[in-house]
């Protein structure tokens, strides 16, 4: 496989960089105490075409390959987890399950303005009762002439207060189980709609999570995405894409732990010379640098598999698990090449460490990762290619 990168990616690398160098590490301080950033970033986000990156032109996007879209969830992480999380949520587990699933008239009326960052889109799937074992989800869907009646509730939704568009998922026939669930898109406009932010988290400050709520709330017939009972199907390949970027993300944090502590490692001086001249020291160094590499080559590896749009849930699994747990463990040992200063907010390494926790967690934990890897090793599990594919990259016009 090829991983030279296009001058295309090398410039989209530069310009992302110096958007978080000069839009974002200079005033995340601020937001974490006001627990959440300037709303102004969106539209300069979307100004450099980073809300659509890999959605085709023809839908209002850049029409970048998908290690692009990684090498932008990377940059963005290498700031803060917020950003890197908003796109994700917002291109890999909305927009481009709109791509994959939507019909044209649904592309037309919620794809193009997500891609353009005109709207935000947002992701509905978990619920207080229902996390890794989706099919415990009680949100329902009843049908009612032209309409779904939509009644329960969604919990750590990022974007919850800000987004314009949902896609959730409910039961629109329990009796089947994880065959009876089913997708909507959902406007936040809608009557019967409402939202929570969810305060005191732990990281992730400044970014926005929370639940929604849905009180005989009306949605549409031509707001069913796919076709009813195929929910389960479309939030599995959803979150093969929503993995993707996170563990992209993880990536970005290994190298921010990285290169923060290469710098306090040459100018931190003990027992007369730089700590980076201290053997223990130079061992969380070289495991940050083993990690933040192979992190990388899984995460390319699952991008041109989607590229090529082969399914890749079992590449994306383990890029999701291995990315997150190497930037976890990296973020302690920054705090810990810091010592005392490390665990103060007057370097960013705390934060890191506060940020590493979650992506271990939301879109699979890592118990779930492991589990599903060894069933893959043992033959208990097999993927069987979806009916509705990513389209491959150069899309077609």
């Amino acid at each position: 496989m090829n991983f030279d990168f296009s001058e295309e990616q090398v410039l989209l690398r530069k310009t992302v960089r110096q958007f978080v160098d000069n839009e974002i590490i200079p005033h995340i301080a601020k937001w974490e105490t006001d627990g959440a950033f300037d709303p102004a970033i969106w539209k300069r986000l979307a100004d450099l075409g980073l809300m659509g990156v890999c959605i085709p032109e023809k839908y209002g996007g850049s029409g970048m390959d998908y290690n692009s879209l990684a090498i932008v969830c990377e940059e963005l992480e290498r700031g803060d987890t917020a950003f890197r999380t908003a796109v994700s949520v917002h291109t890999g587990l909305n927009s481009m399950t709109l791509m994959q699933w939507g019909s044209e008239e649904q592309k037309q009326k919620y794809l193009i303005p997500q891609a353009t960052g005109e709207k935000i889109g947002a992701f509905g799937l978990t619920e207080p009762g229902a996390g890794s074992d989706v099919a415990s989800m009680s949100t329902v869907a009843v049908q009612d002439g032209d309409d779904y009646i939509l009644n329960g509730q969604k919990t750590w939704i990022s974007l919850c207060d800000v987004a314009d568009h949902f896609i959730v998922f409910a039961y629109t026939d329990k009796s089947k189980k994880h065959h009876g669930i089913s997708a909507f898109i959902v406007e936040r406009t809608l009557d019967g709609f409402s939202s929570k932010a969810i305060k005191g988290k732990y990281g992730i400050k400044s970014g926005n999570t929370g639940e929604i709520f849905f009180d005989n709330m009306r949605v549409p017939k031509g707001n069913l995405l796919g076709k009813e009972g195929e929910g389960f199907k479309i939030a599995m390949s959803a979150l093969d894409n929503g993995r993707f970027t996170v563990a992209a993300g993880a990536v970005g944090l290994s190298l921010a732990c990285l290169e923060a502590s290469v710098k306090y490692s040459r100018e931190r001086q003990t027992f007369g010379k730089e700590i980076g001249r201290h053997q223990l020291v130079q061992q969380m160094i070289a495991k940050m640098e083993a990690g933040l590499q192979m992190s990388r080559l899984l995460v390319y590896r699952v991008g041109e598999l989607k590229n090529k749009g082969v399914r890749n849930t079992r590449e994306t699994s383990l890029a999701k698990w291995q990315a997150c747990d190497f930037a976890n463990k990296a973020a302690d040992d920054a705090v810990q090449v810091y010592g005392a200063y490390g665990y103060s907010d007057e370097y960013p390494v705390a934060r890191y460490l506060r940020n590493s926790k979650a992506p271990v967690i939301y879109e699979g934990t890592r118990e779930i990762h492991t589990i599903m890897q060894a069933e893959y090793v043992l033959g208990y599990r097999e993927d069987k290619a979806l009916s509705n594919m990513l389209p491959t990259w150069p899309f077609d016009e």
